[in-house]
């Protein structure tokens, strides 16, 4: 059986026969805004892989019928360039280099720290973002220009003044648009750090943007909140 939790766009499919820390990873994962699912077995993570087509793997190495090595191996070998992080009891340097040389993107042993590997995650996905954005000038949504090279913003044509940390923090998330980030994770990306005192922060500079580039700020169309997680950038 597989379990799906339609929270945002961004898909994580995580895999481990042990069901606890299934559970462990997922609970964190939903918790920061991200639609997981889960497998218990080599079989069931190729199936998800090739059907769902997640955004990021964490997979683990010792699985039934087939195991988290065969499986990148697999869906490395079918052209699936989908980022994976494994998780492995292993410890020795030759045993992470091997999963490193069939393409998984990182490894975390175990025992681990769920917020370890949550931060492992943001890394791996963000840096694919960067990797697909590389060369990208500037993006367009409707009347919103943004020029990642030049950092200016216009609405309509018009020049909008913002502030550094609003111009990162709108950067942050038209990079990935529908994807909804926590504030704990915006922190995190807009300031390299994140502490739970200030994510309300994240609330002021979000106002303010509202205020610079939305039609009308009272119903945005750009800058989306997503209830009891954070907020996204509009894909429509």
């Amino acid at each position: 059986m597989w379990y799906e939790v339609n929270m945002a766009r961004t898909k994580i499919l995580v895999v481990d026969d042990d069901r606890k820390i299934v559970d462990l990873v997922r609970a964190y994962l939903e918790k920061d805004g991200y639609r997981v699912l889960t497998a218990y077995d080599g079989l069931q993570a190729l199936d998800l892989g090739r059907q769902k087509r997640p955004d990021l793997i964490v997979l683990d190495l010792m699985l039934p019928d087939v195991d988290g090595l065969d499986v990148c191996r697999i869906l490395r070998g079918e052209g699936n360039k989908v980022p994976i992080i494994m998780l492995t009891a292993k410890t020795t340097e030759a045993d992470k280099l091997i999963g490193l040389d069939l393409g998984a993107d990182d490894y975390v042993t175990k025992p681990f720290s769920p917020r370890e590997l949550l931060a492992r995650v943001r890394a791996v996905l963000r840096r694919v973002g960067e990797e697909e954005y590389e060369g990208l000038s500037e993006v367009r949504f409707d009347d919103l220009l943004v020029d990642f090279v030049r950092h200016e913003v216009q609405v309509r044509g018009k020049p909008v003044r913002v502030t550094p940390t609003e111009f990162k923090l709108l950067e942050v998330l038209i990079r990935e648009p529908g994807r909804a980030f926590s504030r704990l994770e915006l922190l995190d990306r807009v300031f390299g750090y994140d502490f739970e005192g200030f994510e309300r922060t994240i609330d002021v500079h979000v106002m303010n943007l509202r205020r610079k580039i939305e039609p009308d700020r009272h119903d945005p169309i750009y800058i989306k909140t997503v209830y009891g997680v954070g907020y996204k950038f509009t894909e429509e």
